[in-house]
């Protein structure tokens, strides 16, 4: 094993490989250390899993080896959804939480997620000290941990069921009761944790849905937990074939990312939905304050910014940075082109159970489509058509990339670059109002391609640039 090294959204490896037993508690031993240096030790920390293989078990551990610092667990008892574990934090004013997840990865997978008090996930400084603490004891010692029982006994483990508490506090954020004048909503929490959270405030108010994919499945029926178009192609047929479904909404493993069909069967980008979130929010709603979007974000939210007058915020890749303006009320909606958004007064975590309900709100409210409420955003703001694409280097390209990615460009597809954004890798802006980003992996001999246009036409142009320049 390399070491414990914390990427975007905590530390992840593979089953068996090097996410074992061995290194779950010497992570978790870290976190424990990292919290007795602070002020907050005494006040507990929250530990739940997603629906993988041994989640519970891992999580279970954790507790243990919590409770062998003296810290006191708050354990799930059941697998749970990421913004559930946030909002459950900041509710119990808790040291922060520990959360066994691979969020939409591959079944192989799984990691260990820190959120600190404030109940996002954990900053760069947040992570270095766990990792530097973890790296010193990997291979050195067994963390000390009491049985489970006995630490129960003793009151430093107490399991909770933060299920309702969390679906109260939605209520709050979504209008449920106009969910009555859509029809029938589809569900799909993809074998993963909103299994219940989605059902229940339907079935509270009576709202007619259809759900698949609604038992637990470690292996995630066969594909990586994620609400892409390509992993839920059966979703979009039940959509499609069921005139009585005017919306689908679908959720990731851990559920802090979401999936929207439109009633036609019709998969929309997330780019799209959180442009028009943002416009609902500002224009039916009346909520007022910033905006934020990652660098890799649809510059539609840019656009609508700019017709309400609003300020912009443009974050590094990774929820943390927009999970921190929430938490300090500064903008009403952030969001990342992979799915991720919270709002204002909500958790600064990636919420998809949230996503999913505000859209069909917005659906319901507005009376039209998905796509119609999107061609009317566009008659107002302009036409934006974004993509991504994963570009394999050879070993040579790789090795060239560093200097590559230096020599700026004059053009691409004939457009001077106007402008050089580098807060997360290169992104070019062009005179047209187009761009393309590229970001390195840092784990693997790929580059990340993002371009947005005016145009399907133009997008195709300046991606086809874009990959000459990283591949020739």
């Amino acid at each position: 094993m390399g070491g414990i090294a914390f990427g975007t959204s905590g530390w992840r490896g593979i089953l068996c490989d090097d996410f074992v037993f061995d290194n779950v508690r010497v992570v978790t031993r870290a976190i424990a250390d990292h919290v007795a240096a602070g002020p907050d030790k005494d006040k507990g920390l929250i530990v739940g899993c997603d629906s993988r293989f041994m989640g519970d078990e891992f999580a279970r551990e954790a507790a243990r080896i919590l409770a062998g610092a003296n810290i006191k667990t708050f354990l799930c008892d059941r697998d749970t959804p990421t913004p559930v574990i946030s909002y459950e934090i900041l509710r119990r004013k808790a040291a922060g939480g520990i959360n066994f997840t691979a969020s939409h990865n591959p079944p192989r997978y799984n990691g260990i997620k820190f959120s600190p008090a404030w109940g996002g996930p954990a900053l760069p400084d947040t992570t270095r000290d766990i990792e530097r603490r973890a790296n010193e004891m990997v291979g050195k010692i067994c963390p000390e941990r009491p049985e489970f029982e006995q630490a129960s006994r003793d009151g430093l483990i107490e399991e909770i069921d933060p299920q309702q508490p969390y679906l109260d506090a939605l209520k709050e954020k979504v209008d449920f009761e106009s969910l009555a004048r859509l029809g029938t909503l589809a569900l799909n929490p993809l074998y993963g944790t909103a299994r219940g959270y989605l059902e229940k405030p339907l079935v509270e108010r009576r709202v007619p849905f259809k759900i698949i994919n609604s038992h637990r499945d470690p292996y995630f029926g066969g594909f990586p937990p994620e609400p892409a178009e390509k992993y839920i192609q059966d979703f979009i047929r039940l959509v499609k074939g069921d005139p009585d479904v005017k919306l689908g909404i679908a959720t990731d493993g851990d559920a802090d990312r979401f999936g929207i069909v439109d009633e036609d069967g019709t998969y929309i980008e997330p780019n799209y939905i959180i442009a028009l979130l943002f416009d609902y929010l500002v224009r039916v709603r009346g909520m007022k304050g910033g905006v934020a979007r990652s660098v890799a974000t649809s510059h539609l939210v840019d656009a609508v910014a700019h017709h309400h007058g609003i300020e912009i915020h443009e974050t590094p890749v990774g929820f943390k940075y927009i999970g921190e303006l929430i938490s300090q009320n500064k903008i009403i909606i952030g969001g990342e082109e992979s799915a991720g958004l919270s709002i204002m007064g909500h958790v600064p975590e990636k919420d998809g159970i949230l996503a999913c309900f505000l859209v069909a709100e917005m659906v319901a409210r507005e009376g039209m489509s998905v796509k119609a409420l999107l061609e009317r955003l566009y008659q107002r703001v302009g036409r934006y058509v974004t993509k991504r694409e994963n570009l394999n280097l050879s070993p040579e390209l790789e090795a060239a990339f560093p200097t590559k990615i230096k020599e700026i460009p004059a053009a691409f597809a004939g457009v001077k670059v106007r402008d050089v954004v580098t807060i997360d890798g290169n992104k070019f802006i062009l005179d047209d109002g187009s761009w393309l980003l590229f970001r390195k992996s840092g784990t693997e001999p790929v580059v990340r391609l993002y371009g947005e246009a005016s145009s399907f036409e133009r997008l195709q142009a300046i991606m086809t640039a874009g990959r000459d320049f990283i591949l020739s």
